[in-house]
Order: C-alpha cells, then sequence, then structure tokens
C-alpha cells in the first residue's frame, strides 16, 4: 500500500505542515502501508528540507525505515516502512 501527501496547499503554513507530516506518518503505522509519497514540490527547497528536518526528528526517525530522495523529480520524497519483522524480533541488539 502506498499513501501520498501533497504539501503544496500547505506550503507556508508551519504548523499543518508537521500536522499533516505526523498525520501520515501515524496512517503509515496504522494501515502497514509500506510507502509514502511526499511533495512538497520544487520551489526553493526550504520546504524540502522542512521535511527532511522533521523525518530526522529521533521520535519519528524511528517509526520509518529509510527515505528515498526522487533522483528523477527532487520535488519528491519516498519514506519506506517494514513491517515484516516479527515482533519478537524488533529492537535486537539494544
Amino acid at each position: 500500500m502506498k499513501l501520498k501527501l501533497d504539501l503544496h496547499d500547505i506550503f507556508n503554513k508551519g504548523t499543518e505542515i508537521d500536522k499533516a507530516l505526523r498525520g501520515i506518518i501515524d496512517e503509515a503505522i496504522q494501515k502497514k502501508a509500506s510507502l509514502v509519497e511526499i511533495i512538497p514540490g520544487k520551489g526553493s527547497g526550504q520546504l524540502k528540507k522542512k521535511v527532511l528536518r522533521f523525518l530526522d526528528q529521533k521520535e519519528i526517525k524511528q517509526l520509518y525505515h529509510r527515505v528515498e530522495k526522487d533522483g528523477d523529480n527532487w520535488g519528491r520524497l519516498f519514506v519506506h516502512f517494514r513491517f515484516d519483522a516479527p515482533a519478537g524480533r524488533r529492537g535486537r541488539g539494544r
């Protein structure tokens, strides 16, 4: 399952951006989506930087597997999730 978040409509509303990002991350976890496509748009690149800073927060970073920047469209990011590990095996090596 793939979810999509287009930030074009709220690009200049900082708190709404954070709420939208957290919402799509939570939805991906709830629905066990393997991929979230986030579209900050091309613009000046500031919104993309904000999204990457959000995703890099410690409490957010532990929720997903990896972030991929689209090589063909730099106005798009992919956040990959992994739900295949059995519950007893998560967090090994801590």
